[in-house]
């Protein structure tokens, strides 16, 4: 038998390679290589916009992308359930102070357009704030003290015939310009004294309405809400009286739980009634460490069918409040109307403080809304009233006629108003740990997530949606906005 080299050579490569369970081959006679595994293609799937606490990333896109995945890991998730709703959301914004308008009126015509596009706009460089609070007459953030009816001393006006709205016209001038912009922006009107020729001791600072004026009172409003109207600007809510325990600020005025109700069911009510007016009245305006105040305007059976609901600052008490209420009255909405941020805070302590109580706290407490306190002040952080804050700090500070600062309370915001418009609606998403987070979902059907890391280090977790999710991680004291279909 004629011995054949090359076929001895392939039997013992075969049998080794069975033993082996690896491949040989002679050099005469190559075998096929492995095949190769092709690598995974991730798409990315959700828009992710990060700011940091040491302001070395500001509201900016970032590029790592997120695919959603099913490949296990042992991190913690934040999931996400859009069959589970909760309340549908009217908007975040700031309040449009008198202080505020003349400020950004200090800029050239091209710097002020361009700020007013991009605060209002819808576009890829604006954060689309969605809702404004004024105030009718003065805040402590005007250069003077005035309402739309003053008087000499003595003097009375029950018919109103000497109301005007004049000394808010280069307010009024701004808002036509906004509404330009936004025609849907909601407005929320706040006065933060009467006439005083309507109250007890004749003084914008402190004091009461005299219930013998309530009639006239309520027609105060009814001619704002008319004349506003007529200048093309509609008012969607308003409040009788802004932070009525607080009677030390200037203009303020002094209105008790049980006067207030009073003159909400005997007056107000009716007035807007009578004039044929859908603005929401909406309770309390003051802090969260009395909501007795608006559940007892609530459980006046005369007082709760002209209250939409109530409204709430946070310098005192816990945002649970919110829910406090919203439980004990379902049928009536709550409101998150004023935080302010302080001349001598933090960026990364006030990042943190306000993502966690007034954007995820309040949206998270049943809130339709959620706003910072003023738009924007110069570098004195002025103008104020004599008396008026002095230290509240803007938005936007305007720097020259050419120049203008971003600060801590426009990201605050923008980090909601950029993703969530008007009509969205909370979603559930579980949140525990350092992970202080909520979720929407919008008008369009975008999914919204909004994170803030509350720890002390770099978390890592996945956002979990329908089975799969997406692995991503924020540093101490940063928040992130995630988005996608």
């Amino acid at each position: 038998m004629k011995f054949n080299v090359k076929n001895t050579i392939k039997a013992i490569c075969f049998i080794a390679a069975v033993m082996a369970q690896v491949k040989c081959s002679s050099s005469s006679d190559p075998v096929e290589n492995p095949p190769v595994t092709p690598p995974v293609t991730v798409t990315n799937d959700v828009d992710f916009w990060l700011t940091k606490g040491n302001q070395s990333v500001l509201l900016a896109k970032q590029t790592e992308v997120l695919g959603f995945d099913t490949r296990a890991n042992a991190y913690a998730n934040i999931e996400i359930n859009a069959a589970q709703k909760y309340q549908t959301i009217d908007g975040f914004g700031y309040t449009l102070t008198g202080g505020s308008v003349d400020v950004i009126n200090q800029l050239n015509a091209a710097k002020r357009t361009a700020l007013l596009q991009e605060l209002f706009g819808s576009g890829e460089n604006s954060i689309g704030v969605s809702y404004l609070r004024i105030s009718i007459g003065a805040s402590d953030l005007s250069a003077t003290t005035y309402t739309y009816n003053d008087l000499a001393v003595g003097e009375t006006d029950l018919n109103l015939d000497k109301f005007n709205l004049e000394k808010d016209k280069n307010l009024i001038a701004m808002l036509k310009e906004i509404l330009a912009i936004n025609p849907k922006i909601l407005i929320l009107a706040t006065p933060w004294s009467a006439p005083v020729w309507m109250k007890d001791n004749a003084s914008f600072k402190g004091g009461k309405l005299k219930a013998e004026y309530y009639d006239a009172y309520a027609k105060y409003f009814v001619k704002y809400i008319q004349q506003m109207k007529a200048q093309g600007i509609t008012i969607d809510a308003i409040t009788p009286q802004n932070e009525p325990l607080h009677d030390g600020n200037n203009p303020s005025m002094y209105m008790s739980a049980a006067d207030q109700a009073s003159f909400i069911k005997n007056s107000l009510g009716p007035a807007f009634k009578a004039a044929n007016l859908s603005v929401k009245i909406i309770a309390y305006d003051h802090n969260c460490d009395n909501p007795n105040y608006p559940k007892a305007i609530l459980a006046d059976v005369d007082a709760f069918p002209f209250v939409d609901g109530s409204a709430f600052h946070l310098y005192a008490g816990d945002i649970s409040a919110l829910t406090n209420v919203y439980n004990s009255y379902p049928t009536k909405n709550v409101y998150f109307t004023e935080q302010w941020t302080s001349s001598d805070g933090h960026f990364d302590g006030d990042l943190k403080w306000h993502l966690r109580n007034v954007i995820i706290g309040s949206m998270r407490n049943y809130s339709k809304n959620a706003l910072e306190w003023n738009l924007a002040n110069n570098q004195n952080f002025g103008p104020n009233t004599d008396g008026g804050c002095t230290m509240c700090k803007g938005a936007i500070t305007i720097t020259s006629s050419d120049s203008f600062q971003r600060n801590v309370a426009y990201y605050i915001i923008a980090h909601a108003s950029k993703f969530v418009p008007m009509g969205s609606t909370r979603i559930e998403s579980n949140s525990g740990g350092n992970l202080q987070n909520v979720a929407f979902i919008t008008p369009s059907g975008s999914k919204v997530l909004i994170v803030e890391n509350d720890g002390s280090a770099t978390e890592t977790f996945n956002i979990k949606f329908n089975g799969k999710w997406v692995t991503t991680s924020l540093e101490a004291g940063s928040v992130g906005t995630y988005t996608w279909k």
